[in-house]
């Protein structure tokens, strides 16, 4: 569980990216990037700190949400409508190799802190601006959350029960695309510099990266003139598919969407007639007797230990998995052996779990070097690395500006 590596080692060490998001999207993918190694330097109001520190549980006062989401980022605090935080953010950018935002379109600017000021002293920037709606067009000044995104991408509208409401997430699934997607468009935007010298803006608006996990929606509307129903835990291209309770009360998700999977399932409950019905050898066939499949499959894990169904599940190469809840993953060995789980030492709360980076590179590893940070708990080394004066630190902390 403990995972020990050299820090120095990571695929993007000497990167500095500074992160003067908040909240969730523009965050995590300072987060991934720091992961890989990157210099991450987190810019936080003196007065205002990120909300994500006081969002979800926490433990003897200490924010849990915030120990992943900070992770291996230095934290500074200015603030950037005054000339004092001004003058720390250029000297920052000066310094760096990308920037990540959220702030409404226009706010930056405002503040003389727009991609023409900040590229004229770094022409190699590359500007991340991460919002609800993006950089242009009518909703642009609108305030942007990934629950925005989850209803207006088309998630909300096909995600519950047929005869249900449309429904939202338990999480930030608009914010978590979109992070990733940004942390891909930096590096788009860091690989173009290598070749031209230049940085550019990345416009990242929530609403956007979703769509791309949703399937053809928009093709089957242009095309068919249809859009795609809520189907619960169904699906309107296969079955069976669907969450079944197994005798000892817990559940397993089972997925045929290869003809061979559907073949093998219905065999191993004791249903191999089904294989020769006409409806069977397409899966928007089967889908249309999702009834009779369900009876067969449920029925048959209803009378079964979870590890019974799992077990014979595996023996004839069928697709199950057990549902977990965050136990479950911490306990199971594949997760165990990919290092998926991450055990930290934080200074205020002692050992803690969290998932780590999201992939493994055979150079490269990622790595959580440190969880997040206390408020502004490096300011004073940071600053001193830009080639600010402790005098002068002191004189911007006196004026409220840091």
């Amino acid at each position: 569980m403990t995972v020990s590596r050299d820090p120095s080692s990571g695929a993007l060490a000497g990167l500095r990216v500074v992160d003067a998001s908040t909240l969730f999207a523009g965050p995590m993918a300072a987060m991934h990037l720091g992961d890989m190694g990157a210099d991450v330097v987190k810019v936080e109001h003196p007065a205002r700190p990120d909300p994500s520190r006081t969002h979800g549980a926490a433990k003897d006062g200490v924010n849990l949400w915030w120990k992943t989401l900070g992770r291996n980022k230095r934290t500074v605090t200015a603030d950037l409508g005054t000339e004092g935080g001004r003058e720390v953010f250029l000297a920052l950018a000066a310094e760096s190799d990308v920037v990540v935002e959220n702030f409404r379109p226009g706010t930056l600017e405002r503040w003389g802190l727009g991609y023409d000021q900040l590229s004229a002293r770094n022409p190699g920037l590359v500007l991340a601006r991460v919002t609800g709606f993006g950089q242009i067009g009518p909703y642009r000044t609108r305030p942007g959350f990934g629950t925005l995104a989850e209803a207006m991408s088309g998630f909300a509208a096909m995600t519950g029960e047929p005869d249900g409401p449309p429904t939202l997430p338990p999480f930030g699934l608009a914010d978590g695309v979109a992070s990733l997607a940004t942390a891909f468009a930096v590096m788009v935007a860091l690989s173009a510099r290598g070749r031209t010298g230049r940085g550019q803006v990345v416009d990242t608006a929530i609403i956007e990266p979703i769509l791309a996990v949703l399937g053809p929606q928009i093709t089957r509307w242009d095309q068919l003139g249809t859009v795609q129903p809520r189907t619960g835990n169904r699906s309107s291209n296969n079955a069976p598919r669907n969450t079944y309770r197994t005798g000892d009360g817990h559940w397993v998700a089972v997925s045929t969407s290869a003809q061979s999977i559907a073949e093998r399932v219905v065999r191993l409950v004791g249903r191999p007639d089904l294989v020769d019905e006409p409806w069977f050898a397409r899966g928007a066939d089967r889908a249309r007797h999702a009834d009779e499949l369900d009876e067969a499959v449920g029925g048959w894990i209803a009378r079964r230990t979870r590890d019974e169904v799992v077990a014979a599940f595996e023996e004839a190469q069928a697709a199950v998995a057990p549902v977990y809840d965050a136990s479950d993953i911490v306990a199971d060995p594949q997760f165990r052996e990919l290092g998926t789980v991450h055990e930290v030492e934080d200074p205020e709360l002692g050992p803690m779990l969290m998932q780590g980076p999201l992939f493994r590179l055979s150079d490269h590893d990622g790595v959580v070097r440190f969880t997040g940070r206390p408020h502004g708990a490096d300011t004073d080394e940071v600053l001193g690395e830009l080639g600010f004066t402790p005098a002068r630190i002191a004189e911007l902390r006196e004026r409220g500006q840091v």
